[in-house]
């Protein structure tokens, strides 16, 4: 259990070493609500989540990664505070327009009010084609690890792998900040939508046991 928890499962400040602690045992929130489970329902059936870690310092960009970082050199990234203003709501809606079933309802759902600083830092790494703002991360920031809460994009620019150059931005920040570990999420151990996370090299799995497996 997470010292300082509440009955509902709401912390609203943590420190950046319970942080590491909390994403080392599966533990994930969106605002002040923490959360884990092993699995999880979809088209298919029952599926068994994996949280994935990565060792920063064995990451090698593999060569289709470094294509993306080559494909996507002409944008524009800004790293700031996490906030929540109107150009991502409506990033955010039309990042929805991707999904079919299991459908997000709202940023805030992911982020809570005070995304800054509830129950962590959290920074955003933001995506502009020009003035155009095209994707978006939001990353925690803990003492010796960074955790990726959620990611939105704009479907119409999928040419530019996206989902895949996020990853790849919030790993170069993180080594930057000389942290060790680096949480993307999670995927399952069957196949699924979440498969891309494990095209990168450097990661491990949570085995719900309390131990850390290579992927």
């Amino acid at each position: 259990m997470i010292p300082n928890i509440n009955e509902a499962g709401e912390l609203e400040l943590a420190s950046p070493e319970l942080m590491d602690r909390c994403w080392a045992d599966g533990w994930r929130h969106f605002g002040s609500y923490f959360f884990r489970y092993s699995r999880m329902s979809g088209a298919g059936g029952f599926k068994t989540v994996t949280p994935l870690r990565m060792q920063l310092e064995n990451f090698v960009l593999s060569t289709s990664q470094a294509r993306v970082m080559k494909r996507n050199s002409s944008l524009e990234i800004r790293i700031q505070a996490a906030s929540i203003d109107r150009q991502k709501l409506e990033l955010f809606a039309l990042h929805t327009k991707r999904f079919s079933e299991n459908i997000p309802e709202a940023l805030y759902s992911f982020l809570g009010f005070q995304p800054a600083t509830v129950p962590c830092e959290t920074k955003e790494l933001l995506l502009f084609k020009g003035e155009r703002l095209i994707a978006a991360t939001f990353l925690d920031i803990g003492a010796t690890s960074t955790s990726s809460i959620y990611s939105i994009y704009d479907p119409s620019e999928s040419k530019h792998s996206l989902g895949i150059y996020l990853i790849l931005c919030s790993i170069k920040h993180s080594r930057d900040l000389g942290k060790t570990f680096y949480y993307p999420g999670y995927a399952t151990l069957e196949p699924s939508v979440y498969d891309y996370k494990k095209r990168f090299s450097a990661l491990e799995f949570f085995d719900w046991n309390g131990n850390w497996l290579k992927l």
